[in-house]
Parts: C-alpha cells; structure tokens; sequence
C-alpha cells in the first residue's frame, strides 16, 4: 500500500468501510510495524477491522481471544500432555528411560502452538487479531507487551523462538478496564465509533445490495434513532445487517406498513428482555415513522 486512502480502498473492497482517521492509523500502523489498539463500544467493527486487513494483504487472521483469567500457556504454547503420555508407556514397555525420553517428548511434535506462538512462526506475516484485551488480567498485559515489544517467545525446553516475519497486530478493547500506559505507548491508537449515516448506508449497500435505496435508508434511520434511546446492548452494525437480512427475508419493502412485523424482527437488533420491553410495537412504529 503507497497510501492511506489506496488502503482504505482496498479495505472497501473486502466489504469494510473505513473512515479517514481508521485508513490513516491503521496505514500509520502497518508502516511503522506497531501494533494497533482500536477502542470504542461493542458492535462498532473493531474486529471486522483485522478479517478485512486479512483478506486485503491475501494472509492469515490468527485470534487470540482475550478473557479473565487468560494465562501464557493458553496464549502461547501447551505440550501435548496425552501424546507425551502415550509415548511415555511405550518407552517403558520397550525399557525405555532417561533424558532420551524426556528430550523426545519435549520436543517440537509434541508441542501445541497457540495464537502467539503460532503468529511469529508464519512464513507470511499474519494479521494478529488480540481481541478484548482489556478482559485480559494485568498480568497477562504485561506479558503480551513483552512479546509484542521483542517478537520472540521463550520455551525453556527449546529455547528463544524469534518471528520468522513480524504479523500485523490488532488489539481491541471495549473499555472494561484501564489499559496500562505502557501497552498505550507501545501501540499506534484509534477510536472507533458508531458510524455516521453514510456510512453506515455504505456498508449497508457494500453487504446487502439487493436492498433497495428507500428501504436502506429507512433501516439505517431506524438503527441510529434506536441507539439514541436507553438500551442496555446498543445494536451494532452486525445486527444492523442482520435486521436488513430479516427484513428482506420477511419481504418487508418499507418499515412503516407492518408494525407487528417489525416488532418481531427487533429481535435481531435487541438481545436483552429489559430493551424488548423498552421498545414495544409502538415505539417501534414511531421511530420508523420518524426514519422513514
């Protein structure tokens, strides 16, 4: 890529529309060979950002997703305890033993690569894809930093592991908690947020283009007039498309002239009782009214 916008060009190909300051971060990123940290609300694309980047660069998009109590071993690498076992029995019923065994077992076929061991071993530079780091304990944060700082990974049985290629590294965080001021320094930043009306029309006509212009207008100003009101999950773009997919399947042609069916296809935009309550039939149908 020679620029931000042949990048974000590329990127519309692949289905993801990107705004000016996202393209220019995420080209920044890729130039600089430093991690990207996208913020911003649930549902906003922050993951849709590394499969797109994939498939723009024709590479692997390698997850790590991040949880409390996400430790190194299931980050990095595990030994195949059962086939260790298993050789382990044979050895001894062929009287077997000693630091033959020991070295055999620990040894390349029998080791489990995870997502950050498994990023730096690829010929091709992958798209590393850490997801929710901020549900990551500090400690683990701390660890990722290192690897992310020296692109190398220690297993005591084989020795330092140095990335072959360094992969293009995502890390996304919904503000759960605070990231530490190291990862933030180390990383190139964006906020991604909820899209404004065009584009969010674009990535509408990108995804679904058999959905004619009135009703993708409609569908896209009932979504953004949706997320204005208080919910407990705001719908994303991913419901979005689903809510548009659902309307088609329902041969729904405009939202105002079915209200009992457009209540039913909230189910695609609100996932909790307490929003389905907040939004009757008739709220409904007056916020696609408002939209149409």
């Amino acid at each position: 890529m020679t620029s931000w916008t042949n990048l974000q060009t590329a990127l519309a190909t692949t289905g993801y529309i990107a705004s000016d300051d996202l393209a220019t971060a995420l080209h920044i990123a890729i130039t600089l060979g430093r991690p990207l940290l996208l913020e911003g609300a649930a549902g906003v694309g922050k993951t849709e950002v590394a499969r797109a980047l994939a498939k723009v660069h024709d590479t692997q998009l390698i997850r790590l997703q991040c949880y409390e109590g996400l430790d190194a071993s299931q980050a990095i690498y595990e030994w195949n305890y059962q086939r260790q076992l298993l050789s382990i029995r044979a050895a001894s019923e062929a009287g077997e033993t000693g630091s033959a065994v020991e070295a055999r077992i620990f040894s390349e076929d029998y080791l489990l690569e995870r997502p950050l061991l498994k990023a730096i071993r690829q010929d091709i530079p992958p798209v590393l894809l850490i997801d929710e780091i901020d549900r990551a304990d500090e400690e683990f944060e701390a660890y990722l930093l290192e690897v992310l700082s020296e692109f190398q990974i220690t297993v005591p049985e084989l020795g330092t592991i140095t990335a072959t290629t360094r992969p293009l590294v995502i890390l996304t965080a919904n503000g759960t908690r605070d990231l530490s001021d190291a990862l933030r320094r180390r990383c190139i930043y964006a906020h991604v947020d909820y899209p404004d009306r065009q584009t969010e029309l674009a990535i509408l006509a990108s995804r679904c283009p058999e959905i004619e212009a009135h009703l993708s207008a409609q569908i896209v100003g009932f979504v953004q007039k949706l997320r204005a009101e208080e919910l407990e999950k705001v719908p994303g773009i991913a419901e979005m498309l689903d809510f548009a997919a659902a309307l088609a399947g329902l041969g729904i042609k405009d939202l105002t002239t079915n209200p009992v069916v457009l209540h039913a296809a909230l189910a695609t935009l609100l996932k909790t009782q307490s929003d389905r309550a907040a939004v009757p039939t008739e709220v409904a149908a007056r916020i696609a009214g408002k939209a149409a």
